[in-house]
């Protein structure tokens, strides 16, 4: 049986193992906590903008299932909030118990509380064509010495931690959904087999971003506010002025909420949670706001200080999420670019998923054509990288420079039947659901 080993269970590694499984191969999925879905446990986002577009790309193409799940899960659908339309609100509470019901209903073995700390490697196979200087990874090593073979090599591990960075590049461990403490920091197994990783950058020239939402407890805040949010899914509350802080704009990893609004407002999203969409805010200052005067963090617990810090650990890639320099290692999300969103995140793993097992069986890697938006975020973010100004980028469906693109180029779209009509033109509609074993 060919195995695809999947390093890192958030919303890519998930989709990375449905689609290599799909595909034919024997899956196993490594994740270092008792969760899946990573930060997809403290996002809670779909649709909105350009992501409606890339969420039925993908479900043309055969990768929906993940979307079918956020999809029965929200509490709100087609909400509007500043800087975005035709929004839906996933349940942060509800939507991880089912993925992973879903993957082992698959076959998927999903292995929790499995954290890489290395790689044994070999020179390249030269029958499978490897390149001058590529290594081929042979088995991952997991923390207390335990060794998981494999054929091929998916890395999902994000790019969030350990505690050092978020002390050195930002507030200090904020306590977060990652857990760094309880479950050991992440270890790049793109590094650990020669690869290069690249660190993203701020407009300062500092390296990494901080994450751009906490999560509040719902129950702590006025229940005018609970009203509202159960209601309609948004409050969008005016903050003093001697509240406003513009500069943490400038901090925040999703540059498209990187807007006056979310700097001259604390604006709400109800995930289940009350989703507050700023890095941080100190909470003695919060409580003075009306209400919010009983106020509580729940994710991160230290969200009045800090938020994690990502983009630290970005894999060298080709555009069919191929690791460069590592013959069986391919990536997605995070890892795989400076990408913003759990869609981003399910589009690349997919792809990544889907070409693990094309390599397997020695076929042409899938690239997807940048007629769709799927495949011109991919290529776009890639190219971007080899400039200043593309490390101080961030690459989503949902806005700032990449969405912008998308409307250039005519890419956008709400119009599921065009959507679906066009990946069929380009001749990959349901490519993903191609058994190739």
């Amino acid at each position: 049986m060919y195995r695809v080993v999947v390093i890192g269970g958030g919303w890519s590694g998930c989709a990375a193992a449905l689609t290599a499984k799909k595909a034919g191969a024997d899956v196993t999925l490594l994740e270092k906590t008792d969760l899946l879905l990573g930060l997809g446990n403290v996002g809670g986002i779909m649709r909105n903008n350009g992501r409606f577009t890339a969420a039925e790309e993908n479900i043309a193409m055969g990768a929906g299932d993940l979307f079918a799940i956020t999809d029965k899960c929200s509490r709100h659908i087609n909400i509007d909030f500043p800087g975005h339309k035709h929004a839906s609100l996933y349940d942060v509470t509800k939507v991880e118990p089912c993925v992973r019901r879903l993957l082992r209903e698959k076959g998927i073995d999903v292995r929790l509380m499995a954290r890489a700390v290395d790689v044994v490697t070999r020179k390249k196979n030269k029958q499978r064509g490897g390149r001058d200087g590529e290594s081929v990874i042979e088995k991952i090593v997991l923390a207390g010495g335990e060794e998981i073979e494999g054929d091929v090599f998916v890395e999902t591990t994000g790019s969030t931690g350990p505690m050092g960075n978020c002390l050195t590049y930002g507030n200090g461990c904020c306590m977060c959904i990652l857990r760094c403490p309880a479950f050991g920091p992440r270890v790049s197994i793109s590094a650990k087999a020669g690869g290069s990783d690249i660190m993203g950058k701020r407009k300062d020239g500092s390296f990494g971003a901080f994450s751009g939402s906490g999560k509040l407890e719902k129950r702590s805040l006025s229940e005018e506010l609970q009203h509202q949010l159960n209601e309609t899914g948004v409050a969008v509350v005016p903050l003093p002025e001697k509240a406003i802080k513009r500069e943490k704009l400038d901090m925040k990893v999703c540059k498209q909420y990187a807007l006056n609004e979310y700097a001259e407002n604390i604006v709400l999203l109800d995930t289940g949670y009350a989703k507050i969409m700023t890095p941080f805010f100190d909470l003695e200052t919060l409580r003075q706001v009306p209400g919010f005067e009983d106020a509580r963090y729940v994710d991160p617990y230290a969200g009045g200080k800090g938020n994690s810090i990502r983009y630290l650990s970005v894999a060298e890639r080709e555009n069919t999420m191929k690791a460069a320099g590592i013959e069986n290692l391919f990536c997605g999300g995070e890892k795989s670019g400076l990408f913003v969103g759990h869609t981003e995140a399910i589009s690349t793993g997919s792809l990544a998923g889907h070409n693990a097992v094309r390599y397997l069986k020695g076929m042409k890697m899938l690239e997807l054509p940048i007629g769709i938006a799927i495949g011109d975020l991919i290529s776009f973010a890639n190219e971007s990288l080899k400039t200043d100004d593309g490390l101080m980028s961030r690459y989503t469906f949902a806005g700032a420079e990449y969405f912008k693109r998308m409307k250039e180029k005519g890419l956008y779209s709400t119009d599921a039947e065009e959507i679906s009509a066009k990946v069929r033109r380009y001749g990959v509609d349901n490519i993903y659901e191609e058994q190739l074993i």
